[in-house]
């Protein structure tokens, strides 16, 4: 067919998908129509098929698709690191997987019964489970936007079950908005940064594929992912039929996907299944899945995964008694600056990882930054300098010292810490928290301080007084209240008096 029929033929097709539909629903056999069809698909077909091997022409056009907008994103996400680079093959993954139902599209007719969502629900394990991925990534901080940015990106793949209104290409444009509330906030951050470019390629190749995808389904699949009229009973469609293998995937400008993206599907969708009358089901007997093999920790290693013999599981050890603890979990140690947000990340710290007398030191050099202290155990944080605040996040035993702080000190989700400011802290935030004493050692923090409690207990400020001697006295965590002139008014309880 020449160039100038092409968009003639594919009229034809639409018009003539649409007699077969109505033909159906009133009893009549389709054979003018098929053979219409027919004679339309072959006269494509015939100038058409030495070129193409008779790859459908809207998987043609999709692997186009793929080749010209996914591949610079996929190669943006790799080229900001390991981290990034796994989630790009999980988008990559997700692109497979619509690749597939666009596939049965081709090879189907548009199911009888139910809804098209309802229909293709066995065949969205893999895009769920890439998605999926995605989701629960644990990654570097610095990458929280563009996670963001991916997930608001990722809502567009929706389009293969929707049926207008609203069309599928304004469904895909919406996502463009809510990408880009996060993909600006990357843009600001980095730009007019020598050797930062890649994350604004991030940001632009993210919205060149939403682009090119609406353009996409707005040419192939206006009213809805296709079918084939002539096709055969969707009822047939098997689960993973159109990934990998055959003649489809191996004449594509890309594979579609890898043999370990087909069997995570497969098994995803066995998990899913109800246990069968004996009891067991497809989690039956597998296998303990070690530290070193769980993809989202950074003792993973990609090349060494394969190596990593089998971890026999050991019986399950005999159940605590009551009032005896846990060990608390700690993860590797961190003590380290982030130039994004001026904020210095002190993590799993305890008195072994601090060194020489369980204590870590930092120095503070603009009043800009913060300090976050997060899951630290038993030791004790130095801060030298005048900061803009102080977080204490989920906390054993610890102590901290610092000099002065412009805004706050907040301590959350702690137990048993000690606060301690030389100079002055204008405010400290208590949040459930068990066991606190905060020292006010400077002479102008007395008068400055302000004190907000909420869900905690066991607090306690101390303070030396104008005779030079240490007072300490509990912070009120119990108070009356009584109905007053139709409002609540509340005072501290007799206890502390």
């Amino acid at each position: 067919m020449s160039e100038q029929l092409k968009p003639l033929g594919g009229v034809l097709d639409d018009v003539i998908r649409r007699l077969t539909i109505v033909e159906r629903q009133v009893g009549i056999a389709p054979s003018s129509a098929g053979n219409l069809l027919a004679s339309s698909s072959s006269l494509s077909s015939s100038s058409s098929s030495s070129s193409s091997d008779d790859v459908h022409p809207r998987l043609i056009a999709y692997d186009e698709h793929i080749s010209r907008a996914l591949q610079p994103f996929i190669d943006a996400c790799t080229s900001l690191g390991p981290e990034m680079k796994s989630i790009g093959r999980s988008i990559k993954e997700t692109w497979s997987g619509m690749r597939q139902l666009v596939y049965l599209g081709t090879v189907y007719q548009r199911p009888s019964t139910g809804s098209i969502a309802e229909a293709l629900q066995p065949h969205l394990a893999p895009c769920q489970q890439s998605m999926s991925i995605i989701q629960k990534a644990r990654i570097d901080r610095k990458f929280d936007y563009h996670i963001k940015a991916t997930l608001e990106m990722l809502t567009c793949v929706s389009w293969v079950v929707m049926s207008p209104p609203p069309a599928p290409t304004s469904f895909i444009k919406d996502t463009i908005g809510a990408s880009d509330f996060w993909s600006n906030k990357i843009r600001k951050e980095y730009k007019d940064k020598a050797g930062d470019e890649g994350h604004v390629k991030f940001c632009d190749t993210m919205k060149a594929l939403i682009l090119d995808l609406s353009a996409y389904v707005k040419e192939h699949h206006l009213s809805g992912l296709a079918w084939n009229p002539n096709g055969k009973d969707f009822a047939e469609a098997k689960d993973g039929e159109g990934i990998g293998g055959g003649g489809i995937a191996t004449k594509s400008t890309m594979a579609s996907s890898s043999p370990s993206s087909v069997a995570g599907g497969n098994v995803f969708a066995e998990l899913m299944k109800k246990k069968t009358n004996d009891g067991t089901s497809a989690a039956t007997g597998l296998k303990k899945v070690t530290k070193e093999q769980q993809t989202w920790r950074k003792e993973f290693k990609m090349d060494d995964a394969a190596s990593v013999p089998p971890v026999v599981q050991q019986p399950a050890p005999p159940a605590t008694k009551f009032g005896g603890g846990t060990k608390k979990t700690m993860g590797p140690p961190k003590c380290e600056y982030q130039e994004r947000g001026c904020k210095w990340i002190i993590e799993n710290q305890t008195k072994e990882t601090c060194g020489e007398g369980g204590i870590c030191k930092i120095t503070v050099t603009d009043v800009k930054q913060q300090v976050y202290i997060f899951n630290c155990d038993n030791c004790t944080i130095q801060i030298t300098g005048k900061l803009k605040s102080i977080i204490l996040d989920s906390c054993t035993k610890l102590g901290v010292i610092f000099d002065t702080a412009i805004s706050a000190c907040e301590v959350v989700n702690c137990k048993r810490v000690q606060v301690q400011t030389t100079n002055v802290c204008p405010s400290f935030a208590i949040d459930k928290t068990d066991g606190i004493v905060v020292h006010l050692t400077g002479g102008e923090a007395i008068s400055q301080t302000v004190f907000v409690t909420s869900k905690s207990s066991e607090m306690n400020v101390s303070w030396v007084d104008d005779n030079g001697e240490v007072k300490e006295t509990p912070i009120p965590e119990q108070f009356q209240h009584r109905l007053v002139n139709g409002s609540v008014t509340s005072q501290v309880s007799d206890l502390y008096h």
